[in-house]
């Protein structure tokens, strides 16, 4: 935690990167690291934490992370950078919306189990944080994340929206629910960069945000599901408009 009680990359990443399985190595760190990709954790233009760490968090030798790193690259996520300042930086995405790539992205998903399940995690996340309570660091963080929504350019909302989300997720006290959230989050993104951003829905769940924050570090565990409830129902609403 930083002194002006914000998040550190590295917390962020806590939410998503952990030891994998012996069995499926490769495949579960490419997943993680795909997770913090597509969740926005490391922005575009920014660097991977470093080999050594990577290697270290996910429980991986270091020539599996290169592995993995090198499919990342091949798909054109990540580039690998030499000399004193290099390292592995994550690319800018292009801006979603084009036909071919629309349907590419969700030819295999099911839409609405991926917003069923998003609303159930969503919802007993705030539940929980409301229920439970947050201690004053816990809030800070919370406080933290709503904020660096208010004002954001229009290309970062939805990076530092998914990192409001997210930062809920983890504060509910659950790791399981964290992990599986990020999942679901990864491949919501993925929809959402299909459509087009509306400056009027983002000020619309900009006021919703402000009112789970509220409901959240009030302890009012009824207002904050059925806030997150709604927040939830309009976001599935643009999806399904311009989806379905």
């Amino acid at each position: 935690m930083s002194r002006d009680g914000t998040s550190r990359p590295a917390d962020r990443l806590a939410a998503v990167l952990r030891p994998v399985r012996a069995g499926n190595g490769f495949e579960e760190a490419l997943e993680q690291i795909l997770q913090v990709v597509r969740l926005g954790l490391v922005p575009g233009g920014e660097r991977l934490p470093a080999e050594r760490e990577l290697a270290e968090r996910l429980g991986v030798s270091r020539v599996t992370l290169r592995e993995v790193l090198k499919v990342l690259q091949e798909q054109g996520l990540v580039e690998a950078r030499r000399g004193r300042y290099g390292g592995t930086f994550v690319l800018r995405r292009a801006d979603g919306g084009g036909q071919d790539e629309l349907r590419r992205r969700i030819a295999s998903v099911d839409i609405e189990d991926v917003l069923r399940f998003r609303e159930v995690l969503e919802v007993g996340a705030a539940g929980l944080c409301a229920s439970h309570g947050l201690d004053e660091g816990q809030a800070s963080r919370l406080r933290a994340a709503l904020d660096r929504t208010r004002d954001a350019p229009l290309g970062e909302y939805r990076r530092l929206d998914t990192l409001l989300h997210l930062t809920l997720a983890e504060l509910c006290g659950s790791p399981s629910l964290t992990a599986r959230y990020a999942a679901v989050r990864a491949t919501v993104n993925d929809l959402l960069d299909c459509i087009p951003l509306l400056v009027r829905n983002l000020e619309h769940s900009q006021r919703q945000h402000a009112a789970l924050v509220e409901a959240v570090l009030d302890g009012d565990a009824d207002g904050a599901r059925e806030t997150m409830r709604e927040h939830c129902a309009g976001t599935a609403a643009l999806l399904r408009g311009f989806l379905a």
